[in-house]
């Protein structure tokens, strides 16, 4: 079980950081610049590290800001690193890049989340994907993911399920692993308990070049019944110092195919 934050050390911390990240004592030291017997002596609580030190290992282990944070509170320390509600007037102009960039996918679908894939923005090309999909699942909180697996939600109109749901239950598996956040392992257990009839790793259709290399979206459009086939791509602000916009993500919807370029966007400025 996961210490608490009341009795967790300095140590406890950085042994489960380093482990998630397979380095031993020598790797993380060396990459810290310190000894080894400097940073034993911090994993064992020998000796008392610094803010800097906490932060400099903290960095060399990419911890996430909110861990970071973390372990600074087991150090003694005060936290560094703010979390802002994302409608405060001083997030504008993040908010304000975010919206732009799910604004340009235009005609495709793009959309902005938190780390637990809760939704926060999208820009108009969403929703007339969702058609389909049962109202209370469109309900705030809107969970992206759960959304995206549901029985009565957009699961039916996925033409490969199976492939989907387990890049989907694959990347959170994965996502949970490398944050330690122990939502991501519920949501994660969650998805993979609904029912998922059809949703197996066969095919109906011959498996693509495309489908070698990447994982696509394919779904049919609830209005017109055209295949449209989709590539991800994911977006994060890579200079954030705020724990909430760190962990916003984009993501947004580009089409695999000539067949959803030309559907989603039938003339196209020349």
């Amino acid at each position: 079980m996961k210490a608490t934050l009341a009795n967790e050390t300095v140590g406890d911390l950085l042994r489960d950081w380093r482990r998630r990240r397979r380095y031993s004592q020598l790797d993380l030291a060396l990459e810290a610049e310190i000894s080894t017997r400097h940073l034993s002596f911090v994993e064992s609580g020998r000796s008392t590290p610094s803010r800097e030190m906490l932060l400099r290992l903290a960095e060399r282990l990419v911890l996430p800001l909110r861990e970071r944070n973390r372990l600074l509170l087991a150090g003694g320390y005060a936290p560094v690193f703010t979390e802002r509600s994302l409608d405060r007037p001083d997030m504008a102009a993040a908010i304000g890049a975010v919206r732009a960039v799910l604004s340009a996918y235009q005609p495709y679908p793009a959309l902005a989340v938190d780390r637990h894939w809760t939704l926060v923005a999208a820009n108009d090309a969403l929703m007339p994907l969702l058609a389909g999909v049962a109202p209370h699942l469109l309900q705030p909180p809107v969970n992206v993911l759960r959304l995206s697996l549901a029985p009565d939600g957009l699961a039916p109109a996925i033409l490969n399920l199976g492939e989907w749901r387990q890049h989907i239950l694959e990347r959170l598996h994965r996502d949970a692993a490398a944050s330690g956040d122990s939502e991501l392992e519920r949501i994660h257990d969650a998805l993979r308990a609904l029912p998922s009839p059809g949703a197996t790793l066969q095919q109906s259709e011959p498996r693509s070049a495309l489908a070698r290399i990447a994982v696509p979206l394919v779904l049919r459009h609830p209005a017109t019944g055209e295949r449209l086939s989709f590539l991800s791509t994911t977006t994060v602000f890579g200079t954030a110092t705020d724990i909430a916009l760190s962990e916003l993500t984009l993501e947004g919807f580009l089409p695999a195919d000539e067949t959803t370029r030309r559907a989603l966007n039938p003339s196209p400025a020349s």
